[in-house]
């Protein structure tokens, strides 16, 4: 289901999220348009007695926060809209597809009709290797290697970090890879290597994610950005949210303002490199690419980051040498430089400070010894 969803503008985890809250329904068999088309339901709602008239791209949109308007017009001129109204429906009649430019009624029925039918999102158990750092029987901590997707989304609905620990955990009755009130308590980007905490019980789940909630935990992250800090320590503050121009990236808007969501990241200068600097980010707030969001705001996009611009050359000499040097450098560690290094949590059921630390990922370890040696040629 997640992939499809993505046509209008919900991707990854937020359309696996609301797909597996029952928000979306399936049709069990396709439908048929006239020119013989069979089309699949991928998503349906129903419009508010209530709801003042507006065009049916604005209700959609204001409807669904993570859909963009155009998205949405481009799904309804391709024929995939379709509403069927209140007297229609004690008609007996179908829906039918309509433009962006239609006006939504009180008890209207709207349905996103895709060519293609669902894809199945049910989480089976896959044998992929687990370094597990701790484990009881409430609860895991995970070092989880970069490159390895959390949770199924577009183009990845199989071989992520949730398949393999419904494999690690399969013997366990209690536990259901899905059901959401166990499982993983927060997640980290694909890109990213580093520390998670899974819930094994409901209550452990609940805990834990009630210490998440309230900044209880305590989170860093060690990061190689790009440039030099004049400060050895600091605290950015700026609210988190999509960006208008790239649904896929984040952006820091001003913390007062109604954008996005409040967002506090503490760095200290760990190592200097000239051209680029090791540092340590710890979290006060958790959200969506938060330290890559931050880094990038302050013009200290993550090295080799190549959604937020860290894959250029953006400091240093304009040799040949030196731009030999950073292709090198992109290829040991050809992802975003950054790594979950500690996790800190009290346990749920004996109320003990639990604290994890892990050792850096080869090749960022590479990475930092490359521009090590690179100081002193």
């Amino acid at each position: 289901m997640v992939g499809e969803l993505d046509d209008i503008g919900l991707t990854g985890d937020e359309a696996y999220t609301q797909a597996r809250r029952g928000l979306y329904s399936s049709a069990t068999r396709p439908i048929l348009t006239e020119d013989e088309q069979e089309l699949y339901e991928h998503l349906r709602m129903e419009v508010d007695p209530g709801q003042e008239s507006v065009r049916i791209d604005k209700y959609m949109s204001d409807h669904l926060p993570h859909s963009s308007r155009s998205r949405i017009q481009k799904a309804a001129d391709a024929g995939f809209i379709h509403v069927l109204s209140a007297e229609e429906q004690s008609q007996g009649k179908s829906a039918k597809a309509v433009k962006s430019n239609y006006k939504v009624r009180p008890g209207d029925i709207i349905t996103l009709m895709l060519d293609r039918p669902h894809h199945d999102t049910t989480i089976e158990p896959e044998d992929i290797p687990l370094d597990v750092v701790y484990e009881d029987d409430q609860l895991m901590v995970i070092n989880k290697p970069a490159g390895l997707v959390v949770h199924p989304g577009v183009g990845n609905f199989h071989g992520t970090l949730v398949n393999a620990i419904a494999w690690h955990l399969r013997e366990l009755p209690t536990y259901d890879p899905n059901d959401p009130s166990v499982g993983l308590v927060h997640r980290i980007d694909k890109d990213t290597s580093g520390l998670l905490v899974v819930a094994k019980t409901p209550e452990a789940k609940t805990e834990l994610g009630a210490q998440f909630f309230n900044h209880d935990t305590h989170r860093s992250y060690q990061a190689l950005v790009w440039g030099n800090f004049t400060e050895d320590t600091g605290r950015i503050e700026g609210n988190i949210g999509r960006d208008p121009r790239d649904r896929q990236r984040m952006m820091v808007f001003p913390p007062d303002s109604d954008i996005g969501k409040p967002a506090v990241t503490h760095y200290q200068v760990l190592e200097r490199f000239g051209y680029t600097t090791l540092v340590e980010c710890r979290l006060e707030t958790g959200r969506t690419h938060q330290i890559r969001a931050h880094m990038k705001h302050l013009g200290h996009p993550l090295f080799a980051d190549e959604r937020y611009g860290g894959c250029e050359l953006l400091r240093g000499e304009r040799t040949a040498s030196y731009k030999a040097f950073i292709r090198n450098c992109f290829k040991l560690c050809n992802r975003q430089a950054l790594h979950a290094q500690t996790l800190g949590f009290i346990h749920p059921v004996t109320r003990q400070q639990m604290d994890f630390t892990s050792p850096l990922a080869k090749d960022m370890q590479d990475l930092l010894d490359k521009w090590r040696n690179y100081l002193h040629l």
